[in-house]
């Protein structure tokens, strides 16, 4: 035990569980800047890119409610383990992909992986932070999460485009760098000792009446936000390419990478501002960047999609900081992770459904104007949003 504590306080294992957590979520979204070259390559169409990338969210979605608490029964560094495992196998899905049969299977690995690790690597990362990075310990699993998905895409993008063999650089290289995470959680030591074998049955996700309110709000703020992380994760070097011009594939990194480094300075802002002004806000915020990004659609302009890019990266960062943070908040204690889960159930099928929708437009309208119909359904939704938790403030004032 002492020995363990030693290693925890000289910080290598904190470190070496964040690293972990990084290479995982970066495995997820490698392929973002690739599937014009997947699309060109095999001749599919948009909107089959995006039920590619939809099949990920259902493989989140599912490791989320059939082992989202087993770290707690059989300890982190297995769990952590195997979600390395699951990610090194979908890079050599797509390493060897020679049509979508692979390109499915390494998404659905991938989506397993994503959900195994988010909440085993964020409370492994707390639990082996020393005491001179506990207060910080939270915010860097959030940076760790969320910097990890935005690196694969910049990743992806700069070797694609400047490397040789872009289909298949970046997947060796994620390769070599899931061996080095996966030799550190062999090193970390153990923070729960194992007790009995996990129930393998879905977690329910049932929100008390008493909050439902409450978590409808969140909820659409949530879903509202993680749309646009699925557009711009899935379909974004499509708009680039078709309605942009913009052919440079590290370009389409880059403009990805900025909404995943833009939602970090987002829930950064918001621990200052609270959850009371950050949803609102985060909800004007995204409307705001919806309207970039239609008028970057519209008018072909790369300069104000990069804008649209950051202001609703921001915007969605500022309202899932505070919708995590009114929902854990306000859950009965003994039933919080169970109405946690349901809301990122939810924040999941945002990923999925509307870019799957998004696909289908794409084909029947073109990519133009389907991009302009779902930033005005986003906005819409983001704007009823802020009318929903503007009323109550509005008469709570009358009342005072």
């Amino acid at each position: 035990m002492g020995t363990r504590r030693y290693a925890m306080d000289r910080g290598w294992p904190f470190l070496a569980a964040a690293y972990a957590f990084v290479i995982a979520m970066c495995g997820t979204t490698l392929p973002t800047p690739l599937y014009e070259l997947y699309q060109r390559r095999w001749g599919f169409s948009s909107f089959t890119v995006t039920v590619i990338f939809a099949v990920y969210a259902l493989g989140v979605i599912v490791a989320l409610l059939l082992f989202g608490h087993v770290s707690d029964f059989v300890g982190r560094r297995p769990v952590l383990l195997a979600a390395l495992a699951l990610t090194a196998a979908s890079a050599v899905c797509f390493l060897y992909a020679d049509g979508l049969p692979l390109l499915f299977t390494g998404r659905t690995l991938s989506g397993l992986s994503a959900g195994l690790v988010t909440g085993t690597a964020t409370v492994a990362v707390i639990e082996l932070a020393p005491a001179r990075w506990r207060g910080a310990a939270t915010l860097v699993a959030t940076v760790a999460n969320l910097g990890g998905l935005g690196l694969g895409p910049l990743l992806t993008g700069v070797l694609a485009q400047y490397a040789p063999t872009p289909l298949r650089l970046v997947f060796l290289v994620d390769l070599a760098l899931v061996a080095v995470a996966a030799a550190g959680v062999l090193a970390v030591p153990e923070t729960v000792r194992a007790t009995s074998r996990p129930p393998l049955r879905p977690q329910r996700l049932r929100v008390p009446r008493e909050m439902r309110s409450t978590f409808v709000a969140a909820a659409m703020a949530g879903f509202a936000g993680f749309a646009t992380l699925g557009l711009f994760t899935s379909v974004t070097p499509i708009f680039l390419r078709e309605v942009e011009g913009e052919r440079n594939l590290a370009v389409a990194g880059a403009v990805v990478f900025s909404v995943f480094a833009m939602s970090i300075a987002g829930q950064l802002l918001a621990r200052r501002l609270g959850e009371r002004r950050s949803l609102p806000g985060g909800c004007a915020v995204l409307v705001a960047g919806m309207a970039a990004i239609a008028g970057s659609l519209a008018a072909a302009s790369l300069p104000l999609l990069v804008v649209g890019a950051v202001v609703a990266g921001a915007g969605q960062g500022l309202s899932f900081h505070a919708a995590v943070a009114v929902v854990t908040r306000r859950s009965p204690a003994d039933r919080r992770a169970e109405v946690t889960s349901a809301l990122f159930v939810l924040m999941y099928l945002a990923i999925s459904i509307p870019v799957i929708g998004v696909g289908a437009l794409s084909v029947a309208v073109g990519p133009r104007s389907a991009g302009l119909i779902f930033t005005g359904c986003v906005a819409l939704l983001a704007a009823a949003t802020l009318l929903r938790l503007l009323r109550p403030a509005a008469g709570a004032s009358r009342t005072r």
